[in-house]
């Protein structure tokens, strides 16, 4: 399963999830069936046993299905009743989104490399994954622009590099750049290329424009190939120091990092950006997704004025 995951080139944060989902299936049916043993039945009473039992989310649930479903695919079993499998209908929910004060408050209560990385997220709307995955030769600071790369779905775009960003970047590069000696000079591995780019161009990993933004302060082992390289840093790390920010500023809403890039679009909107602007920033593939931000618009309740204030 592993092997064909790759050959499909998905991230390794995919492979880790469809692996755990499978061995939970296995395992909630004892361990002693091997999947092409089991049908539809089974997969039914697994994910009936994670929405009654577990009370998972709508997504969980999704993404347990994706990964059985795959199984399946590698096991090269053809069942009738996977195209009957109906996913989880997902809720449609409003955003979390942080007023303009709320967020100067949180982000004077982050420092360091998260400071400037929680900064970014909410000056250019990027996700989570594709600021820690920010590479050198993707910051465009004389032009002011960001050139997210694989994005959702694959996708590329360009988005705007906030100007008050651009000296505080220049100075942790810099600082990068010694990290980056250093790791010439002591011989470590170039970091990861997408795909076969490093076959290609052998020895184009250890160049300056493909080191990453935001590094590791410390070497590890690529699980894939156990090379000793320098690595992105943990995208949990930025996470628990925002939500750490939160808790200092006495912020009462759900707090994350995705509510930087909802608070990012909402504020856009606010400041009269058509939709279609916020909708290329975002990498929205659809702007029906990036319509849920419109409620902003309006004041109170669909800007409807109380009877009470009347």
């Amino acid at each position: 399963m592993r092997h064909r995951i790759r050959m499909r080139h998905y991230s390794i944060r995919t492979e880790r999830t469809y692996v755990h989902w499978v061995k939970r299936f296995v395992v909630f049916h004892g361990s002693t069936r091997h999947p092409r043993e089991m049908g539809g039945q089974e997969v039914t009473a697994f994910l009936s046993a994670l929405a009654t039992d577990r009370n998972v989310a709508a997504s969980t649930q999704n993404q347990a299905l994706s990964a059985l479903l795959f199984l399946y695919k590698v096991l090269a079993v053809e069942l009738p009743w996977l195209d009957e499998v109906r996913r989880a209908k997902k809720p449609v929910r409003l955003p979390t989104v942080l007023t303009q004060a709320e967020v100067r408050v949180l982000l004077a209560h982050i420092e360091g490399m998260h400071g400037l990385m929680a900064r970014l997220m909410y000056g250019t709307g990027m996700r989570l994954m594709e600021c820690v995955r920010l590479r050198v030769k993707d910051l465009e600071l004389e032009r002011r622009e960001v050139i997210v790369r694989m994005g959702k779905g694959g996708r590329d775009r360009i988005t705007v590099l906030p100007e008050s960003l651009v000296i505080p970047l220049e100075a942790h590069l810099a600082l990068v750049k010694e990290w980056w000696l250093r790791d010439r000079a002591d011989g470590i591995e170039g970091v990861e290329l997408p795909n076969a780019y490093g076959r290609k161009n052998p020895g184009i990993g250890k160049t300056w424009g493909w080191q990453w933004v935001f590094p590791s302060h410390d070497l590890s082992i690529d699980p894939r190939t156990q090379l000793r390289r320098r690595h992105h840093t943990y995208e949990q790390s930025l996470q628990r120091a925002v939500s750490r920010a939160a808790a200092h500023a006495r912020i009462a809403k759900p707090v994350s990092t995705h509510t930087l890039r909802h608070s990012f679009a909402t504020h856009l909107m606010e400041a009269g950006y058509d939709i279609r602007t916020v909708q290329e920033l975002l990498g929205h593939k659809d702007v029906s997704t990036t319509m849920i931000y419109t409620h902003v618009l309006n004041r109170g309740g669909r800007g409807v004025v109380s009877p009470l204030d009347r």
